[in-house]
């Protein structure tokens, strides 16, 4: 490591959280302010090299990867300010939404949903459309009410509503290609409760009342265990109560013995032995029992993932959720693909965000997973053509291979955002290979 006037530098080879993606950038550096950051910005340019930022590595895709300078934000992070007026809390964009989450239930404060992991940055979160499951809230990008940006060009646009609102209205999720985030202010709410209800349900049962579960509830998914009839419910819903927080000793057993050793030792069983995986499947698939329990909301909508995997989500329009998924269902049935890994239903109201994989449409979302180093291709592929034909859009930061021309049609306002991609960054300086391959030129 050597420090510089554009902060900390070392050149080191880079690898995402799943192992899937590597890079060895030019540099590396990690600059403790915007002042630094611009620097770094206006010295790639000046070198000829490409600017990535690049969080905790979470996303699945190379929408992070660079050959040129990659910028790591943890030296960028905390709030800078809670209004309370305004309800809005601005946070350094390199913040870790579980420090955030921590924060600002410290200060009584709370997102109003947010997804099922907390491990990323702000900015990569929202960069790449990360989202939860809401009957009316929505992702954490539409939560946001104003952001800063680095351009090309090393100056700073505050955007908002008010201020820059195209480029506002694109950068809610930008893919870092627009520049790079340096603040991100969200609109928050005074702390509640939520009161989780996790239930096993059959497959059956559980398609046949989805939209009833979807309307009843605030928060609603489920997962389905491929080579069974079975699925786990999860209903989240505002309470009025008092705290009832799972026991120290039976959350670890289920939420870390179980979900997380456990089942790891599982899945390194079914990678080496796959065809013991569908037995495994109807026993770990009832391992789980019901349970009820109150807490306030980041400790009820995430929960830790330690078991490693490969990802690939698309949203659908929700009205085609449950034949897609059925059809997910008969193609494993019928196929000698063997998978250890629950498939995981959520859903999101409509938004107003070019890129959101919920931007104009009532959304859900069909995601598949495998254990990391299983081969994909085979399973992967073959959920891809079924959520192709039922009008999907491929998750930003999970394993996909759809192409700009797939995804102009896919998104009603794809030319709006390219339009400010083209304004912002003429010359690619955010570029890289996966960009290039979805948003085209």
């Amino acid at each position: 490591m050597t420090r510089t006037d554009t902060g900390t530098t070392s050149k080191t080879t880079w690898r995402n959280w799943a192992g899937n993606v590597t890079a060895r950038p030019a540099r590396t550096v990690s600059p403790a302010s915007v002042d630094e950051l611009s620097a770094v910005v206006r010295r790639a340019a000046a070198d000829g090299l490409k600017v990535k930022a690049g969080g905790t590595g979470h996303s699945f895709t190379a929408v992070a990867a660079t050959d040129g300078v990659r910028i790591r934000p943890d030296l960028l992070t905390g709030i800078r300010e809670i209004d309370r007026t305004g309800a809005t809390v601005t946070v350094e964009a390199g913040t870790p939404l579980k420090r955030l989450n921590a924060a600002l239930a410290r200060e009584g404060l709370s997102l109003t949903n947010m997804g099922d992991i907390m491990e990323q940055t702000v900015a990569g979160a929202i960069s790449t459309g990360t989202h939860g499951t809401g009957r009316e809230s929505a992702s954490i990008s539409a939560q946001v009410r104003a952001l800063e940006l680095l351009t090309a060009d090393g100056s700073v646009l505050r955007c908002s509503p008010e201020e820059n609102a195209d480029v506002f209205t694109a950068a809610r999720v930008g893919l870092g290609a627009l520049g790079v985030i340096t603040a991100v202010t969200f609109a928050v709410e005074p702390v509640f409760l939520l009161t989780a209800r996790e239930e096993p349900m059959s497959f059956d049962r559980v398609t046949a009342e989805f939209d009833q579960h979807v309307a009843e509830n605030e928060h609603f998914e489920f997962y389905w265990f491929p080579h069974t009839g079975n699925c786990s419910t999860k209903r989240n819903n505002r309470s009025a109560g008092l705290p009832a927080p799972l026991g120290r000793v039976s959350g670890w057993m289920e939420d870390e013995f179980i979900a997380n050793g456990l089942f790891e030792v599982v899945c390194q069983v079914g990678k080496a032995v796959p065809m013991v995986i569908p037995p495994l499947a109807r026993v770990s698939s009832r391992v789980m029992s019901a349970r009820t329990y109150t807490d306030i909301p980041y400790k009820v909508f995430t929960s830790p993932r330690r078991v490693r995997f490969l990802e690939m989500e698309y949203a659908l329009p929700r009205d085609q959720a449950v034949a897609a998924l059925r059809e997910v269902k008969a193609m494993v049935e019928r196929s000698p693909l063997k998978i250890s890994f629950p498939v995981e239903i959520r859903t999101a109201p409509a938004d107003d965000i070019p890129l959101s994989t919920a931007s104009g449409r009532e959304t859900a979302y069909i995601a598949v997973h495998l254990y990391r180093g299983t081969p994909h291709r085979s399973y992967f592929t073959a959920v891809e053509r079924i959520m192709v034909a039922h009008g999907g859009r491929p998750h930003w930061g999970k394993v996909h291979t759809r192409d700009a021309a797939y995804l102009a049609e896919a998104y009603p306002r794809f030319a709006e955002f390219t339009a400010v991609r083209d304004r912002l960054d003429p010359d690619r300086l955010f570029g890289n290979d996966y960009l290039r391959r979805v948003l085209g030129g």
